[in-house]
């Protein structure tokens, strides 16, 4: 609240302006389970790789495929120590979504060198939720 010749001045101002402090509006339940992070499910994989330009063509590939089943976003990794692995990471809305696109890449993809090029080993793989302490 303004007080003082100040006060005056605001007022005349702004006829609307009466001095009083605008209420803190609380969450309510609804609005709190409406601000909560939707729950996510991310296909975690890593694996070796021979080359990673010949690797990163494979993957930009199949870029429709990732988008029809669902991926929300992916983001690629590679150790500071070690440029031949690759760690991806691919966010899905559903832990369904998740396994059947790793269904996908486990008889589509990587049964098929022509399909995995660059890819050396048998990858590893994890689908993971978002957890809250």
């Amino acid at each position: 609240m303004v007080r003082g010749p100040a006060a005056a001045l605001v007022r005349s101002e702004d006829p609307t302006n009466l001095g009083w402090r605008l209420a803190e509006c609380r969450p309510t339940l609804e609005r709190e389970d409406h601000n909560k992070e939707k729950a996510m499910a991310t296909l975690h994989i890593q694996h070796p790789i021979t080359d990673f330009d010949t690797w990163a063509s494979a993957f930009n590939r199949f870029g429709d495929a990732r988008r029809n089943a669902g991926v929300r976003a992916h983001r690629i990794q590679r150790p500071v120590d070690n440029p031949r692995f690759v760690v991806i990471d691919l966010d899905f809305d559903s832990t369904d979504e998740a396994q059947s696109f790793l269904g996908f890449l486990s008889t589509q993809v990587w049964t098929n060198p022509e399909n995995s090029p660059g890819r050396a080993g048998t990858p590893e793989t994890m689908i993971l939720e978002t957890a809250a302490p």
